[in-house]
């Protein structure tokens, strides 16, 4: 460990699943990239993308404090056995970043200075299922977290929610995902699929985002050009029943997960995102950024701040959707949209830090 450089910590629970986890990959080749020493620390071994060689990885397992009773007694505990590994293993960070749940409750019992959270999600989506005594106190609880640390939330969508489901409860920003281009585009020349002409959907099997009105608007074009759909997930099964019992057998296509979903993007026609809620959606900006047209839903955050309204469509409708699929298997080109290069990791790493350093000025967080 170098004392002489600054140090930037990222806490998520592990590396395996979405886009908050390869979005803490990207983050710290920013922070990398302006001569910070980069550490991630996660409380699960689990991993499913290439770990960047740049960054420096920890592990310090939560499950043996699974035994301890009490989810706040536990957190606490556990919190204590943080800070203390931070501070013999990593150092004195000059900025810590929590990442999702597991890891925002643990840090919000944690003593050390310089703690951010990045909020990834709607969290009135994601918390509120009704309104019920067990709600108001899931809510009670998250203002409580949320409001020891500052917050940045990954789009104006994630952001308005955040204050209007939690109130203005503290200093709190939009600074969008970083996207690394330059990987991107590596990534997409790696190999070309063997399918030619067709949609692709990049999306875990999961209900928001929504297969089945993707499938059912899609049955409904004249499926000049195949549907490639990857991922996984607990919904699989459903899927692959529902393309069955739409006839879409051989026109659309289960591809499955790959670590590298890039050159079916770049090799694609256009891709498509039908979700009903997203916080800030990667597979928009990496489609941008390798030139690929996009249509997507007008979810409540994230597509919208990236693409102009012609290529956007109405949620959880598929009439909507199935207008706009014939529009763009007829003319893919008429739904290009220029990559924004604010996006880049440098250059959202420094927003980060700029957002932290006027906290400072107004209060010692």
């Amino acid at each position: 460990m170098n004392q002489h450089k600054k140090i930037a910590l990222l806490v998520i629970n592990c590396l395996q699943g979405g886009g908050a986890e390869r979005v803490v990959l990207t983050l710290g080749q920013g922070f990398h990239e302006l001569g910070y020493e980069v550490h991630v620390l996660r409380f699960k071994p689990l991993v499913e993308y290439d770990l960047n060689s740049n960054l420096n990885y920890h592990i310090l397992k939560f499950k043996p404090y699974k035994l301890i009773p009490g989810s706040q007694r536990r957190d606490k505990i556990f919190a204590r056995a943080v800070d203390k590994y931070i501070l013999k293993e990593i150092g004195n960070p000059n900025i810590i970043l929590s990442n999702l749940d597991r890891a925002d409750s643990i840090m919000s019992n944690s003593e050390m200075p310089n703690i951010m959270y990045v909020i990834h999600t709607t969290l009135s989506l994601s918390h509120q299922a009704n309104q019920t005594s067990e709600s108001y106190k899931s809510k009670q609880k998250l203002i409580n977290r949320y409001s020891k640390y500052p917050c940045i939330c990954v789009s104006k969508g994630v952001q308005e929610d955040f204050i209007n489901y939690l109130g203005d409860i503290t200093p709190i920003t939009t600074i969008n995902n970083p996207i690394d281009k330059v990987a991107i585009e590596k990534m997409a020349n790696a190999f070309v699929p063997d399918y030619k002409n067709y949609i692709v959907h990049v999306g875990s099997f999961k209900e928001a985002k929504r297969h089945d009105i993707l499938l059912k608007a899609y049955a409904q074009t004249d499926m000049s050009l195949q549907l490639l759909i990857l991922g996984k997930g607990k919904l699989k099964r459903e899927i692959e029943a529902l393309i069955i019992e739409l006839g879409l057998e051989g026109k659309a296509i289960l591809v499955g997960f790959h670590d590298n979903a890039f050159p079916y993007v770049k090799n694609a026609s256009f891709e498509i995102l039908t979700s009903n809620r997203e916080g800030f959606p990667l597979v928009i900006a990496e489609a941008l950024a390798i030139g690929i047209p996009v249509i997507s839903t007008d979810c409540q955050s994230g597509p919208s701040e990236m693409l102009p309204a012609k290529n956007l469509m109405l949620t959880d409708d598929i009439h909507s959707i199935k207008e706009r699929l014939n529009q763009a298997m007829k003319d893919p080109n008429q739904f290009k949209s220029d990559f924004d290069v604010s996006l880049l990791p440098i250059k959202v790493a420094k927003k980060y830090l700029e957002f932290m350093d006027s906290n400072k000025q107004e209060k010692n967080y």
